[in-house]
Parts: C-alpha cells; sequence; structure tokens
C-alpha cells in the first residue's frame, strides 16, 4: 500500500514586531547617546605600556600642544579661588575671581588674563589661544604659576600631572621642568596613551605571571 503524501507547506515567520523592537532599541541608544566634546586643547599624547591611571580628583595638569604652549589646568575651584586672591594681592592683577574659578583651563599671560577670562567657555580654544609665556629661564610665568599653585596646595594632596604632544619640542618640555625645578617640584606623572606590552618583552612577562597569580 502506498505511503500517503501529506501537503507541504511553507513555513511563515511574522517579522513584524521583531523589527519594531529593533527600531525601538536603536532609538533609545541614539537619543541616550553621549558623544564625546571636542577637547579645548587637542594634543596626541605619546604611546606607553604603563597600566597606572591618571588621576581624575586632586590634580594640577600642565598641557604643552604640539606648537609648544603650555596651559595649566586646576582641578579644585576653591584652589583656583585662592590662586586668583593671591595673584590680585600680590601681582595687583585685578582679575575677575569668580570668572577665574569657573575657568577650566588657563593658557595666557598674566598680562592677558583679563581678556582670556572674557572669552566665553566654549569659545577657548588652545590653538587660538598664546599659552603661558615659558620660552626660557628670563620669559617663564610658569614659574610664578606654580609657585601660587604650591602655596594653594600647602599641606593638602596635588597630583601634579604633565601632558604633552608627541610631536612637541624638547625645549617645551625642558622649560615646563625648569618651572618645577625652580618650586622645587621633583615629582610628577606624564600622561601617555596606554597600549599593551610587546608579547615576549619582560614587562608582558611580569604582567601575565602577575596575573596567573592573581588566578
Amino acid at each position: 500500500m502506498g505511503r500517503a503524501k501529506l501537503p507541504r507547506k511553507s513555513t511563515n515567520i511574522d517579522m513584524t514586531a521583531m523589527c519594531d523592537v529593533a527600531f525601538l532599541l536603536l532609538s533609545f541608544f541614539i537619543l541616550t547617546t553621549k558623544f564625546k566634546p571636542s577637547e579645548a586643547i587637542a594634543v596626541e599624547t605619546p604611546s606607553s605600556v604603563s597600566s597606572k591611571v591618571a588621576p581624575n580628583k586632586d590634580f594640577v595638569l600642565v598641557t604643552i600642544d604640539k606648537d609648544g604652549k603650555v596651559f595649566l589646568t586646576i582641578d579644585d575651584k576653591q584652589k583656583r579661588e585662592t590662586i586668583a586672591n593671591s595673584l590680585n594681592a600680590t601681582r595687583n592683577l585685578g582679575i575677575d575671581v569668580t570668572a577665574f574659578k569657573n575657568a577650566s583651563f588657563v593658557g595666557a599671560s598674566f598680562s592677558g588674563l583679563k581678556s582670556f577670562l572674557a572669552i566665553s567657555e566654549e569659545n577657548r580654544k588652545g590653538d587660538q589661544l598664546p599659552g603661558i609665556p615659558c620660552k626660557d629661564s628670563t620669559d617663564n610665568e610658569l614659574i610664578v604659576w606654580m609657585q601660587v599653585v604650591n602655596e594653594a596646595y600647602a599641606g593638602a594632596k596635588m597630583d601634579l600631572l604633565l601632558k604633552g604632544d608627541n610631536v612637541a619640542k624638547y625645549p617645551a618640555f625642558k622649560n615646563v621642568l625648569t618651572a618645577f625645578k625652580r618650586n622645587n617640584i621633583q615629582k610628577f606623572q606624564m600622561v601617555t596613551n596606554p597600549e599593551n606590552a610587546p608579547a615576549g618583552s619582560e614587562l608582558y612577562n611580569k604582567s601575565m605571571s602577575g596575573e596567573k597569580q592573581e588566578n
């Protein structure tokens, strides 16, 4: 007796609901994503294999851009206020203390500080600013800046960071280090672009052995 043949039916899956969910998720991620804002001071840091993370609190950052211009960032707003009052008292600058307190970084000479603070925050771009004069030992205002910073942080924690562009010339770094030495600052951290240690290197072997011991 012959075997009965069952009619073949094509499989039909309704994808409407899945498409709706996919578009809802896509819309959610687009609306909630925060794009990284452009940096006021563009710097391409050199690479290193250091795994130490730069502090994000209680730090003072000296930045050197590709043209050798120097900028100063002070994390603590209260310390900025103290520094502004000190500069007004010792150098008679007459700067707006509130404006200085709210400024995210400094990038001008003492004589141009008022004009710098008059620029709106969104228009303060490093490539359009002169930077802090730091040309040589006779024209190095960073020496004074580091002095008032040291006084403001006296007895308090301060992590000093140095961030330099990969193509910045050595004299720019030398003049910054001169400002540090003049204020007896011997300890600071370099900000670099971290990368993995080359396979087979001593640092790579140490990190691998450390991982095995922790596991």
